[in-house]
């Protein structure tokens, strides 16, 4: 992690945005040009896919492109006893600049289709089947990042993390939000893509333990993490996918 503290926040904040801005939007916009459920989310998760693999490209290099709270949490975990690693302050730094930029990026999405720019979502998403797709979801997403890591095949993230979230998706009962800013963001529009506020609470919870499940797996896979300073993980990856009213 070269780019001085100041950049990568910046990174962090506008990335996390424009993720949550083509989420919302494509959403809005598939709502619009259909009524087929399936070729809402569709539309809506094929924008996500390729809107996240440009996002990681470009900025990867410059925060590590995570864009989302659990992965930054899991960066430091794993490399707290690395040199190269991601400290607490660093922590405290991207954690607040990703749900600012997710939000930024819903009042945008909202802002450029003429909704309402800051509406609760009532779109409730507050079954157990749901949660557990939010704990398989986050939990594959984790184990990709750092398994790519520990096999060196970090620089393969824009690809792989964009098609593991497009597939997800699909085969998980949450459509993978898999992200806790993201989450927070898309509870401040009543649109395609919202989750009502009393839904975001259990969703994040599933997703810090799909976190924590992810790094198990990572170490039952590969083994604990060497001391010594290795490729970064913090540069790969996240979040996220979109749901659609099918999914709840």
């Amino acid at each position: 992690m070269t780019a001085p503290l100041g950049r990568r926040v910046a990174a962090e904040a506008v990335g996390t945005g424009l993720l949550v801005a083509v989420v919302v939007g494509s959403g809005i916009q598939a709502a619009e040009l259909s009524r087929d459920v399936g070729v809402q989310l569709l539309a809506n998760s094929l924008a996500t896919v390729f809107g996240l693999g440009v996002l990681i490209a470009v900025l990867g290099p410059v925060s590590g492109a995570h864009f989302n709270p659990a992965v930054t949490l899991a960066a430091w975990f794993t490399g707290r006893h690395r040199a190269d690693g991601l400290t607490l302050r660093d922590v405290a730094a991207y954690v607040p600049a990703q749900i600012a930029g997710a939000i930024g990026g819903a009042v945008l999405a909202d802002a450029m289709f003429a909704e309402p720019l800051v509406e609760w979502s009532t779109h409730d998403r507050s079954d157990s089947h749901l949660w557990l797709g939010e704990v398989v979801a986050t939990a594959g997403l984790i184990l990709l990042i750092f398994g790519l890591e520990r096999a060196g095949n970090a620089s393969l993230a824009p690809v792989a993390v964009a098609s593991y979230i497009g597939a997800a998706y699909w085969f998980t009962s949450s459509t993978s939000f898999a992200n806790p800013a993201v989450t927070i963001g898309r509870a401040l529009t009543d649109t395609f893509a919202g989750i009502a506020p009393a839904s975001v609470a259990p969703f994040i919870a599933a997703q810090l333990a799909g976190a924590v499940f992810g790094l198990g797996a990572v170490i039952a896979l590969y083994g604990p993490p060497a001391p010594a300073p290795a490729p970064a993980a913090d540069a790969v990856v996240v979040p996220h996918g979109e749901p659609g009213p099918a999914s709840s």
